[in-house]
């Protein structure tokens, strides 16, 4: 099925029955909350398969947990987040009514990316359902035993009058984003998410991009070193490193990089269980890291799978540049908390900044001197699995916010209704004017 013939088949679903209700969008999520679990252990088995070694419990957690703890949140809240909410009437339009209601808008199409392959298609597929709207997801090529999971659980859970999925290479991606939906979601790299927005922009559809970006950890003086070594490790190691809100960059202020290396090696995080996905994402690695000197924390693993690297590279390093999505860590040793402002202000806005150590002065000098997507205090990458927290970045690390009752109202369309009484003393104004109008008038611009 091509990404037209799957835009149509939906278009004409919505046509026939119309948008779901909120009791039939509450049994669908329930569907598919239900669904990702009975399906749990396939899925761990077809990332484990598509990557060449994934962590079973990172998949279980990341892609099977998080998408039905987020469904089943959006179940429980979507009648309340669906109520119109009243706005306020000037007093010359009185005895008017107006209020804002949200409305489905339409069919959403969905490009998942390869690292989180079921979470990053189906969270947004969540937020989209929640609204009112049908999907079309395309998951990515790189994921093929995923994508196949996903198909299959889309159909069970939803049916092909709410849900359609598109499998392809990156030219069926490419007539996807074509398509003239409603609403398009894309997750990846920032150079690919300028080109779904370029092509988005010929049918002026709104699009929600979700990228990456140079996620620092700015390590204060304030820290515990060896907590805070240990915090950011685990989250680079997570995936192997190939998540948007890794920490991609450690910026040290009153700390030796020697010192941290040390608290690093102690914190004896285990050896890696998740591979790098494929050769051509293990190929970029290595380009990324020449003229660097890596200093591995563990053994490297069968296949794919490498030990977390901290790095020091020169000036102009690529890896101090771009987004790394890996088991490298660049460490940067800054003089004070203005010198790391100063290199995160130098770079896009992040997805995340993450702070250990720091006062309240601090944190607030960080969030005042900063852009960024979030900012997460002494611990990284979790408070993605808070299903009520907005999500998204800033400039090139994303544009708009999925999850919770932002992923609902990015995927509404906030209509304003109004209903006018007989009377208002708005009416003086209607044409023929009346000399009081006039006098009115005068008063008014005095």
């Amino acid at each position: 099925m091509t990404p037209a013939e799957a835009l149509a088949a939906l278009r004409a679903a919505e046509a026939r029955d119309g948008a779901p209700g909120i009791a039939r969008r509450r049994e669908l999520l329930a569907r598919l909350a239900a669904e990702v679990k009975r399906r749990a252990h396939a899925i761990a088995d077809a990332a484990a398969a598509d990557f060449g070694g994934r962590s079973r419990a990172e998949t279980l957690l990341a892609d099977v947990l998080l998408v039905a703890d987020c469904a089943i949140h959006a179940r429980r809240r979507v009648a309340r987040w669906a109520r119109p909410r009243a706005a306020h009437v000037p007093f010359p339009f009185l005895p008017a009514r107006a209020w804002t209601e949200p409305v489905p808008k339409g069919v959403v199409g969905i490009i998942g990316p390869w690292n989180y392959p079921v979470q990053l298609t189906l969270v947004p597929a969540v937020d989209a359902l929640a609204a009112g709207n049908r999907v079309v997801v395309k998951p990515s090529e790189h994921a093929p035993r995923c994508a196949a999971e996903i198909a299959a659980l889309l159909d069970a859970a939803l049916g092909a009058d709410m849900a359609r999925c598109v499998t392809g290479d990156a030219s069926v991606a490419a007539d996807f984003a074509a398509q003239p939906w409603d609403h398009l979601v894309f997750t990846g790299g920032t150079e690919t998410g300028r080109r779904v927005a370029l092509a988005a922009a010929a049918n002026l559809v709104p699009v929600t991009l979700e990228l990456g970006g140079k996620c620092p950890a700015i390590v204060l003086p304030g820290a515990d070193l060896a907590r805070a070594a240990h915090d950011i490790l685990i989250g680079k190691s997570l995936n192997a490193g190939q998540t948007c809100v890794a920490p991609d960059t450690v910026l040290l202020v009153g700390h030796a990089r020697a010192a941290f290396e040390a608290a690093c090696r102690a914190a004896d995080v285990a050896p890696p269980e998740t591979a790098l996905a494929n050769p051509s994402q293990a190929a970029r690695l290595d380009r990324l890291a020449e003229g660097a000197k890596l200093t591995p924390l563990g053994a490297d693993g069968p296949g794919r799978r490498r030990a977390v690297a901290l790095a020091e590279a020169p000036e102009g390093s690529p890896l101090l540049r771009e987004e790394v999505f890996g088991p490298i860590l660049p460490v940067v040793e800054a003089a004070d908390l203005p010198a790391a402002l100063a290199w995160v202000a130098a770079r896009p806005a992040p997805l995340a900044i993450y702070l250990f150590g720091a006062t309240s002065a601090e944190e607030a000098a960080v969030a005042a001197g900063t852009r960024s997507g979030a900012i997460v205090t002494g611990r990284c990458v979790e408070h993605v699995a808070f299903p009520d927290l907005a999500f998204g970045g800033v400039g090139a690390s994303g544009i708009g916010r999925t999850h919770g009752e932002d992923g609902f109202r990015t995927f509404s369309n906030l209509r304003s209704r109004v209903r006018h009484g007989r009377f208002s003393l708005a009416r003086i104004f209607d044409r023929p004017h009346a000399p009081v109008a006039e006098r009115v008038l005068r008063m008014l611009v005095r």
